[in-house]
């Protein structure tokens, strides 16, 4: 177990929780850089590891992969932030989002614009089970994928339970094909997410 904090002794409500819109601002003033890799998660800044390689790889097959397979009927969007609620924006590794003529430029998409959400996990599946996978429960995110790249297999995460803050199914996937619920004629073949 690791060393206490002193500001772990403080209670959650006496600390200045941000809000997105905080958050932003702190951007636009150059307090985070363009390049920070932070999201906000419930009113605090959280750093997100470097992207290594093969994470950068797996996501540029999930953008070819997805891209080819649902043509105009979504946009594929990577590594860019969902608005979730005014304390919490995460940035994804790859979204499908319904089409809108914009193409998102006038706002962020929120929960109700996701039809599919992605995370590719190298280092970081236990974060992404214990705390983003819930939080996208809890606002609704109708399925997340979960690409855990050290056993090469697929969870897809469906049927949120917001006042539980989880998913009532979860399926693992090493081969065969599935599809988003959401766009359940597009059939994706799981063995070629991976890397050989």
């Amino acid at each position: 177990m690791g060393m206490r904090r002193v500001t772990d002794l403080i209670p959650r409500e006496r600390r200045h929780r941000l809000s997105v819109e905080d958050f932003h601002g702190m951007g636009e003033a150059g307090i985070l850089g363009e390049d920070a890799r932070v999201e906000l998660i419930e009113g605090e800044l959280v750093d997100m590891p470097p992207i290594g390689s093969e994470h950068a790889g797996e996501v540029r097959i999930l953008i070819h992969v997805l891209t080819r397979a649902v043509g105009d009927l979504a946009i594929v969007d990577a590594q860019n932030p969902v608005v979730l609620s005014e304390d919490s924006e995460a940035q994804p590794d790859i979204m499908l989002l319904k089409p809108r003529e914009d193409f998102y430029t006038r706002s962020h998409p929120g929960p109700g614009e996701v039809l599919l959400l992605i995370e590719v996990a190298d280092t970081t599946a236990h974060y992404d089970r214990t705390v983003k996978i819930p939080l996208y429960a809890q606002h609704s995110i109708p399925e997340v994928w979960l690409l855990d790249l050290p056993q090469k297999r697929l969870e897809i995460y469906r049927t949120p339970r917001p006042e539980h803050a989880c998913y009532q199914t979860l399926e693992q996937h090493y081969e065969g094909t599935v599809s988003p619920a959401l766009l359940p004629h597009i059939q994706i073949d799981v063995a070629k997410l991976f890397v050989a």
